[in-house]
Formats: structure tokens, C-alpha cells, sequence
């Protein structure tokens, strides 16, 4: 009993100093305080729309885009604060785990691997063939893999073409004062089935035709294919053997196309081989590939090197490493690959304002070179010393959504992309009718899945839209929009022309309506109020939009199926 009331008297001490904290804090002028404050709140208080934040309006009221109330922002900018800055908290910081890195310019370097494979040199190939046609009586090298040497007989040869060649020559021989012409055309035909002047000369001598004859190697090298057998019967030209000359051979490193810019003729490659780990090779590059492998995206990178000893052979698998740089540009600098958010067409970092007294970031749209790794060149968009956020972007990014500023998805620069809205004239607007019709008519034909009459009238759209007369746009701005944003229309109502089945049809409108959606937005309605409409399960349950004239929902998307599914999102008045 006693622990209890000292547990009572102790909250009650607690409460007594919350409440002089309290009156400290806030007491003694509240009415002043407050009043004061109220002032600043109501001159400072913007209204934006949850649906579309880029919207600020210094009163309440509904949304111009979308119809939707506006709700208070709580507007962290001050007026010398860029208008698309970001600024944090320092718990916020630490919630998001932003970090921060200086960047600096210098030499981009990058290690590159290369794995490849030792390869005869193509210019050290030879075919050994046939002089004279006959039949193999004998096989001097009769395996793949031998060695042979230039001038060593390989192969003897029975030939009954050379032994009535021989005859002839003897006959010449008998009549050689009466007729040296005759003579020395025997003698050259002999020469034409390669035989020396020793061999002729030898012939003459005997007086006997040789039955026999020796085929000599033209080359020196290593045979890689056999192509007779013994007792084998050619003809002149035919080949034996295929003979390589290895005392220097090619290394054939494989590139990625992402590589190639790294690499360059002349430079030194050092490499090893598996078969020998203990022993480096080194030499230069002297060809690359023009041509890229379409299955492996790599092309071949050739290095030629001495090869005493044949201590390299063909097939043998081989590594390399090259310390490649790129000349240097000014402004070039590099960044993590965390630092760049990238969208497919943008990369964008953030960089932190130096000038700001609190963390404060804004969006850079940047330009980015080679990859290193897990880096970036940047080419332009950085200064060097500028303090660029590399962990922590997706959640800034993140904010700036929430807020309406310039984000990865928020370009506001392109014109395409337009939410405010244009005043325009009434007769610009009768001019937009044609479109409207033709779309609202497409929409209808698609609700009865009837795939000639959305064409037709897709057809009529595209045509709307050629003839359009941009110069009747007075304003600027809506020039610009329609010139951004006309090119797209075209392009999906044509591709909703040349569809072959209702799946694609629905696919393109789903993009074409989310166009025509942002155009009445962009440009307000033209004689009556518009409602958007939507379906969660369409375009494979990513959701589709689309428009009516009437709130009444009847869903383009899946017909008789699901006519009735879906829900007015907006109104457009």
C-alpha cells in the first residue's frame, strides 16, 4: 500500500512540471501568440490536390484538373529556395540514409577481363596438294599432329600419266639434234608435275621411266588433318594434308561490346594459359573485330605473338587483364552507380546545395559515359567538388513525387508531359471536336468488341489529326504542347488501324486514352463535362483508363463480360 501511493504521488509530481512546462512554454500571451501565428499560416498556406500535387492554389477550392478538393500543403520553401528543391530534416536524413560524397574529375581508368583461346595464325595454313593424279603407293606422314619439314617427301605417288610423260622424254631424247623443240617441250611438261631438273636429268641417265614418284612438303609445320589413306587414287590439284606453321600463333580474346571502347589497336595485352600458370605472355593487340557475335555480343579481340618451341597450342584457354584508360575531357568526373537514377531515357542525381542552411538537394539530369564497374563517367551535368547524394536518391527522389516537384517521373521540362492547364479559345476547342468524337466513337465500338467499326473509326482519328491546323493554338504554350503531343495520338491510332485482334486494339487505346485524358486536362472540355473512368483489371490488371460523356460506366476493355466494372475517377468540367 505504501509503494502504491508513492507511485501516485510520484505521476502526480510528473504531471504538476508537464503543466509548468507547458505554461512556460506557451503561457503569458497566448492570445497574442496565437493570433500571430494564425496570421503567418494564412499567408502562407498553399492548397494543393492529392491526385495531382503539381497543383498549388493560394486558396482552397477544387482541383482544376481533376475536380478533387485540395487539401493545405505544408510548403517547406522559402523564397530564396529553388522551387524543385528538396529539403530534410536531419531525421529525416538519418530515416532515409542519405549519404553524401564530393566528386572529383580525373583519369578514367578501368580493369577489363578477357578470356579467350589459342589459335593457328590463319596466314600460317597451308594445303599441301597433288601435283599429279595417281595412286598413293606409299605414306611418309601418316598421322595428325607430325611434324614435317619443307622439302621432306610425305608421300610417293604411282602415276601412269608420268610414266608415258617419261617415255615421251626418252623418245625426245633419241631425236634431240634433229628436234630440240620437241625435246624441251618434254622436259617442260615433266616440270609442269613439279619434278627438278635432277629428277628429269636423272631419267635421262637411266634411260628407264620411273614407276614412282616422291611428293616433297612445300612447308614446314604441324599436320592438323590427314586427308588420304593409302592406296587412295587422286587427281592433280586434291589435297593431302593440311599443314600449320605454329612458330607464331594468334590469341583470340573475346570482348563485350561494352568493352570495346576501352580497347585499341597497339596496346599490350598480358595474358596466361591454364596449361601453364606459372608463365605470363605478353603482345600487342593487332586486330578487333568489325563485327559483333549476335548470340555472344562480344567480338574478337587478336593478339600475335612468337611462339618458340610450340610451347602455345591451338585450343588452349587463356585469361588477360588490361589496365585500359580513356583520354581525359574536362568536366568528366565519376560516380557510384548508386548516385544515378535512371529511367531509361534520364539519369538524374541529386546534389545537395551548398548554400542552403539546412539539407537541401536538387535534380540534376546528367550524361553518363562508360560504366567502371560500379561507377559512371559522367560526362556533363556534375561540376567537380559538387556534393552528389550516393545512397538515399530513391528516397528523395521519392519526396519530390510526393510534392509535386521535378522527379524521375516528373519530367515538367517536356512538354508531353503537361498537367497545368492552358486557356484556349472557343474556337480552338470546336477545332479539338473532330478528335474527341472520334475517340468517344472508338470507345463505344470497342464496349461491343466490334473491331471494324473501332478501326473505322480509329482511321478517322488519325485523319483528325493530320489535318489538324496547329497555327489556329494563339497561345505559345499551347502550340508547344499540341506539336509534343500530336505525334502520339498518330502514332497509337494508327497502330489501332493496323491491329490484327481486339487484344492488341484494347492495348493501344489503354495508351491512346491516357493521351486523350491528359489532352482535356491540358486544354478543359470542350462542350460538356467529361468523366474519366476506370478499371482496375485492365491492361493485365495494371489498370485502364478512359473517357465518357456520360458517368454511367460501360467498360471498353472486356465488353458483355465486364461491362459494368470500373468507377469515375474524375470529372473534367
Amino acid at each position: 500500500m505504501k509503494n502504491l501511493r508513492l507511485e501516485r504521488w510520484r505521476w502526480l509530481l510528473v504531471l504538476a512540471l508537464g503543466i509548468g512546462i507547458g505554461y512556460l512554454i506557451f503561457g503569458g500571451g497566448h492570445a497574442t501568440h496565437e493570433h500571430a501565428h494564425a496570421e503567418t499560416s494564412a499567408g502562407a498556406t498553399v492548397w494543393t490536390c492529392s491526385m495531382d500535387p503539381q497543383v498549388r492554389q493560394p486558396n482552397p477550392g477544387k482541383c482544376p484538373i481533376c475536380g478533387m478538393d485540395l487539401i493545405p500543403l505544408d510548403d517547406q520553401q522559402d523564397a530564396n529556395l529553388d522551387p524543385d528543391a528538396i529539403r530534410l530534416s536531419a531525421s529525416a536524413m538519418h530515416l532515409a540514409q542519405v549519404e553524401t560524397a564530393v566528386v572529383q574529375s580525373g583519369q578514367v581508368a578501368k580493369t577489363i577481363r578477357l578470356n579467350g583461346k589459342v589459335a593457328a595464325d590463319e596466314r600460317q595454313i597451308f594445303t599441301q596438294a597433288a601435283h599429279l593424279s595417281g595412286r598413293i603407293e606409299r605414306l611418309l606422314v601418316s598421322f595428325t599432329g607430325e611434324p614435317v619439314r619443307k622439302g621432306q617427301v610425305i608421300a610417293r605417288i604411282y602415276s601412269p600419266e608420268l610414266v608415258t610423260a617419261q617415255e615421251e622424254l626418252l623418245q625426245a631424247v633419241k631425236l634431240k639434234a634433229i628436234t630440240p623443240a620437241l625435246y624441251q617441250a618434254a622436259r617442260e611438261k615433266l616440270r609442269y608435275w613439279k619434278l627438278s631438273d635432277a629428277q628429269i636429268e636423272a631419267i635421262e641417265i637411266t634411260g628407264k621411266p620411273q614407276e614412282t614418284f616422291d611428293i616433297q612438303a612445300d612447308v614446314s609445320g604441324i599436320v592438323l588433318e590427314k586427308k588420304v589413306n593409302l592406296g587412295d587414287y587422286l587427281m592433280r590439284g586434291d589435297p593431302l594434308f593440311t599443314i600449320a606453321d605454329l612458330s607464331k600463333v594468334w590469341v583470340l580474346f573475346d570482348a563485350y561490346e561494352s568493352d570495346l571502347l576501352w580497347l585499341k589497336r597497339g596496346d599490350q595485352l598480358r595474358f596466361t594459359v591454364s596449361a601453364l600458370p606459372t608463365q605470363t605472355f605478353e603482345g600487342p593487340i593487332r586486330f578487333i573485330d568489325p563485327m559483333i557475335n549476335p548470340d555472344r555480343r562480344t567480338a574478337q579481340v587478336r593478339v600475335e605473338i612468337a611462339n618458340p618451341g610450340s610451347t602455345l597450342k591451338p585450343e588452349m584457354f587463356a585469361t588477360a587483364e588490361i589496365q585500359a584508360t580513356l583520354s581525359a575531357k574536362a568536366g568528366q568526373i565519376i560516380v557510384p552507380k548508386s548516385a544515378v537514377l535512371w529511367t531509361g531515357k534520364r539519369s538524374i542525381v541529386y546534389v545537395q546545395d551548398s548554400n542552403a542552411d539546412e539539407p537541401t538537394f536538387l535534380l540534376r539530369e546528367v550524361t553518363l559515359g562508360p560504366a567502371l564497374g560500379d561507377r559512371y563517367v559522367v560526362e556533363s551535368g556534375l561540376r567537380s567538388g559538387e556534393q552528389v547524394v550516393v545512397n538515399g536518391a530513391f528516397s528523395i527522389d521519392a519526396a519530390a513525387q510526393l510534392a509535386g516537384k521535378k522527379s524521375m517521373m516528373n519530367t515538367r521540362n517536356i512538354p508531353e508531359h503537361r498537367t497545368s492547364p492552358i486557356p484556349i479559345g472557343k474556337s480552338e476547342k470546336q477545332k479539338l471536336t473532330p478528335l474527341v468524337e472520334a475517340y468517344l466513337q472508338m470507345k463505344d465500338a470497342l464496349i461491343t468488341s466490334n473491331i471494324q467499326v473501332a478501326q473505322h473509326h480509329a482511321t478517322h482519328l488519325t485523319k483528325a489529326i493530320a489535318s489538324f491546323p496547329a497555327a489556329a493554338f494563339k497561345d505559345e504554350d499551347a502550340l508547344q504542347y499540341w506539336a509534343a503531343v500530336a505525334p502520339k495520338l498518330s502514332d497509337l491510332s494508327s497502330k489501332i488501324v493496323q491491329a490484327g485482334d481486339i487484344v492488341s486494339i484494347r492495348k493501344h487505346f489503354t495508351l491512346l486514352s491516357d493521351r486523350m485524358s491528359n489532352l482535356l486536362k491540358v486544354f478543359g472540355p470542350l462542350d460538356a463535362p467529361i468523366f474519366v473512368q476506370f478499371c482496375p483489371m485492365a491492361n493485365d490488371n495494371k489498370g485502364g483508363y478512359w473517357l465518357s460523356k456520360q458517368s454511367e460506366i460501360r467498360n471498353p476493355y472486356y465488353g458483355d463480360e465486364m461491362l459494368t466494372c470500373g468507377k469515375v475517377v474524375a470529372e473534367i468540367q
